[in-house]
């Protein structure tokens, strides 16, 4: 970690030339590497080596699943989608998503999700400003995020208490959601534009221009649309990022355990289902992620399956979650 900061300091800054730029990206880009990996290794160190001690921690990393284990999920998830709901009922949920939305955060406020704390150590690109000083130390401009699906800020006033030189727009559903975020007293308008926005509607405007957007987050919202219209908000997000940016995707994955746990009348189609609130959760798999945002002209550099054991050691209740997350770039001109 020291050398690349050391190479860092060493090149010159001044009037790069284009094998000087591309060096200097290809350090960055080392840089961050080991970053990432130090900062994931010392969160993620609950290596699960003896079931015997299962009960010993709250949650286990890095879960392998037993081919056995991957069948009965199998099972489960041909078992909750015997009896799926009409195409009628179906696409009621569909169209009225952000009703269903409103509805939630009504009846929950701010309280429900929790502010997102991981991001240092997920995605450490986004948070790491003295890096990117180092890249541009004369640029005042700021870096500029794109997060969809914002709800009350779970990632957006954590993003802004732990930076400064960060601009965010973000959007949501629900106009309530973005009706609390606003009134947070973190919220700060000087660096923050949040709005209302229904990303599925190809005639909705939303004030983010073309390649203005170094991040693009997508966490656990792409799940709460139809999959049908999962090609043409990616292709929306795409046209924002700027050549060189970078997309950060998290969402849940194929038999995570709130997948198997629906019934069989809350099955809207394959992987799709509707909770009790009338919301929306899709579960994916890496290839459908893969060919989502690589069909969108992006590059992947991330496409990796979180399983994770969560232990009640109090109920000896054992649970396995499943999430995939992803880091993609838009290719430079």
């Amino acid at each position: 970690m020291k050398v690349w900061n050391v190479l860092l300091f060493l090149l010159p800054r001044p009037s790069l030339s284009s094998r000087q730029k591309r060096y200097f990206k290809f350090v960055r880009r080392k840089m961050d590497d080991e970053q990432t990996l130090n900062r994931i290794a010392r969160v993620r160190n609950r290596t699960l080596d003896d079931c015997a001690k299962v009960f010993e921690k709250n949650a286990w990393d890095d879960i392998e699943w037993t081919e056995e284990k991957r069948q009965a999920a199998e099972s489960r998830v041909l078992l909750n989608s015997s009896n799926p709901l009409s195409e009628e009922e179906a696409g009621e949920y569909v169209t009225n998503a952000g009703k269903h939305w409103n509805n939630f955060y009504e009846k929950h406020s701010d309280q429900f999700f929790k502010k997102r704390q991981w991001l240092d150590s997920e995605f450490p690109e986004i948070m790491d400003e003295e890096a990117r000083l180092l890249l541009s130390p004369q640029s005042e401009e700021l870096s500029v995020v794109f997060e969809t699906g914002c709800g009350t800020g779970s990632t957006v006033i954590p993003l802004l208490r732990d930076t400064k030189r960060t601009f965010v727009h973000c959007c949501d559903f629900s106009e309530n959601a973005i009706k609390l975020l606003k009134s947070s007293p973190e919220y700060d308008t000087s660096r923050c534009n949040a709005f209302v926005a229904d990303l599925t509607d190809e005639h909705s405007e939303w004030p983010v221009p073309p390649e203005s957007v170094d991040f693009i987050i997508i966490v656990y919202t792409l799940s709460a649309i139809s999959p049908d219209k999962m090609v043409f908000v990616i292709q929306r997000l795409v046209r924002a990022l700027k050549p060189g940016g970078r997309l950060f995707f998290r969402d849940y994955g194929k038999y995570d355990l709130a997948q198997l746990r629906f019934k069989p009348a809350q099955c809207a189609g394959e992987n799709l289902y509707v909770r009790q609130d009338g919301t929306l959760a899709y579960f994916f798999t890496q290839e459908e992620v893969r060919n989502l945002f690589c069909s969108a002209g992006l590059k992947e550099e991330q496409n990796a399956v979180d399983r994770r054991l969560l232990v009640n050691r109090k109920k000896k209740l054992l649970m396995h979650r499943v999430w995939i997350q992803c880091k993609y770039s838009k290719p430079e001109n």
